[in-house]
């Protein structure tokens, strides 16, 4: 939403209304996610028994396979459950708690998303302000190229996530999945964590389609699914969408992500990559710290575009 309080600055709008107008924008792109998430929640919950009964049917399945294997009655499994089931008090607790700590912050993140608008100049100003006369020129290109990193990032990531939505949603309403349209969202959505966050969102959707019944080729078509959507997501539409961009390699973008989980939960995990990008760009820019972000960054490897990739750049970017 920076290009847009800047455009409308750049207008002659005030400030306050400008931050405000960005405020109510990212509240309605928010809504009309959790919107689309909650009308395919409330049909998954119409499904309920369904999903009930074949859990009792697995249940079953289970308890016998552990008296035959463990030879454990199914008198004592009861009274082992028993012992380890969590009491409603300690459900209620951990349910006021959970609802607690999201509300608490959603606030803290719609704060820091006022503040951070209305003091951008003022941060910046007094990040060159403490820098020496003859690097702030150098300062000045970092601040550019760090907010040039971030807004190419978060730009390129709706973009990803909503040919993902499409993507997803066309391959399993293919192969027959229920609530198609649900699944290929939360895939999509779940794109917000690198590398796990798609394998997770598939799993989910194969744990559903066993749940409601899935035959093993329905399962398989999910996999194959998953598999088809990552390639053409990697090799065609990464190089187009995201195009070059600072990369940080597997082994910092797992420990950002924990890291950042265990900071601030859910908005640390989002927040996460594109404050280590900003990280390598201010690491690239400081001589001492050079071998760091060299640390942070990919394996540079030379990588050959597909030649689909090549014609709809040509067609896009044609030469001058």
């Amino acid at each position: 939403f920076l290009p847009f309080c800047n455009l409308m600055e750049r207008k002659k709008v005030p400030k306050n209304l400008s931050v405000f107008v960005c405020l109510v924008s990212f509240l309605l792109v928010v809504f009309i996610v959790i919107s689309i998430l909650g009308f395919k929640v409330s049909e998954l919950i119409t499904d309920l028994e369904i999903i009930k009964l074949r859990a009792i049917e697995m249940g079953n399945t289970i308890q016998k396979y552990i008296f035959d294997t463990l030879n454990i009655s199914y008198a004592d499994q009861f009274v082992i459950l028993k012992n380890e089931q969590p009491s409603y008090s300690n459900i209620m607790q951990f349910f006021l708690g959970s609802v607690a700590y999201v509300f608490a912050t959603t606030i803290l993140v719609l704060v820091y998303f006022v503040f951070l608008l209305y003091y951008r100049n003022h941060i910046k100003n007094f990040l060159i302000k403490i820098t020496k006369s003859d690097q702030q020129e150098e300062m000045q290109q970092v601040i550019f190229s760090a907010t040039h990193i971030s807004q190419q990032y978060l730009i390129g990531l709706s973009k990803m996530i909503f040919l993902l939505w499409i993507m997803y949603g066309i391959g399993f309403s293919i192969i027959g999945v229920e609530n198609a349209l649900f699944f290929a969202v939360l895939c999509g959505v779940l794109e917000i964590v690198p590398y796990v966050g798609n394998i997770t969102g598939t799993i989910v959707t194969i744990l559903f389609a066993a749940f409601h019944g899935g035959n093993p080729t329905l399962l398989i078509g999910i996999v194959i699914t998953y598999g088809i959507v990552q390639f053409i997501q990697g090799w065609i539409l990464e190089p187009l969408i995201l195009g070059p961009q600072v990369k940080i390699n597997p082994l910092f973008t797992i420990i950002v992500l924990v890291l950042g989980e265990l900071l601030w939960g859910i908005p640390g995990v989002i927040l996460a990559i594109p404050l280590t990008a900003i990280l390598k760009i201010v690491c690239d820019h400081i001589e001492p710290l050079k071998p760091y972000g060299f640390l942070i960054g990919e394996i540079e490897t030379p990588k050959k575009e597909i030649g689909l990739v090549k014609k709809i750049k040509k067609i896009i970017k044609p030469k001058k």
